[in-house]
């Protein structure tokens, strides 16, 4: 396990597409989190400027595009994400051996080309809204966890740093790929909170325990009447 802070562990996810909203949030935490997530919707509707303008209140942010495309492409456009400056790139296991290969090259070439630090490129793997019952309808014929562990050791063997799983992977994973195969892990739900549109969940202190680097969290601090209290709160109850 990395030897992070407990602040440092959190990854708060900004579930907005409003820019403004955006930057103050990112104002508010920064001090409080390790980094800031912004993903699809977000850049979606904002792309690279309103990227730009929630960088200048952290510059630390995983961004979040879970890219999956033919490897050329998937290249092209983590070539094309670097002067950006993401601390974190996700990547679909799914997309193949090849794919991450490209995807983990294209990284490591374009932040050399600009003189940047090279972001952690991570694989999803099963996200955390599926279970078993989902996974014969996407054709997987297998349980969760030994689909992660395969998607997990082929992101490993493929060059990516890491990969992105739900809690309860957490221990299999580290096992199979190793302490410094880094684990992003959304699915946390501090104690008391609602489990929502996710069905593999753990506190962040279970999660933390079982080797968890870094922990997505997003409405439980995004939504909460004060924002900080709610950011300190969760890294008490991991430290606790």
């Amino acid at each position: 396990m990395s030897d992070l802070i407990p602040s440092q562990r959190i990854l708060c996810a900004l579930d907005t597409i409003d820019t403004e909203e955006a930057c103050s949030l990112a104002r508010t935490l920064s001090p409080y989190v390790g980094g800031i997530k912004l993903g699809l919707e977000f850049f979606g509707a904002n792309g690279p400027t309103g990227f730009f303008k929630v960088s200048k209140e952290r510059n630390n942010i995983f961004l979040d595009l879970k890219l999956h495309d033919i490897p050329n492409t998937v290249a092209k456009t983590v070539h094309a994400l670097m002067p950006l400056r993401p601390s974190i790139i996700t990547v679909h296991t799914a997309g193949g051996s090849k794919m991450m290969q490209a995807a983990a090259e294209a990284a490591t070439e374009a932040s050399a080309q600009i003189g940047s630090t090279r972001p952690l490129m991570v694989g999803v793997t099963i996200l955390t809204s599926l279970d078993d019952n989902d996974m014969d309808a996407i054709g997987y014929h297998d349980k969760v966890s030994n689909q992660v562990i395969k998607m997990a050791r082929l992101a490993k063997e493929s060059g990516l740093d890491g990969a992105v799983c739900s809690p309860h992977e957490i221990e299999v994973i580290k096992e199979a790929c190793g302490t410094d195969f880094k684990l992003v892990v959304p699915g946390i739900r501090p104690t008391g909170s609602a489990v929502v549109d996710q069905k593999r969940v753990m506190t962040p202190k279970e999660a933390v325990a079982l080797g968890a680097d870094y922990l997505v969290i997003g409405r439980p601090i995004t939504q909460a009447k004060d924002k900080v209290a709610a950011a300190q709160a969760i890294a008490n109850e991991i430290n606790g």
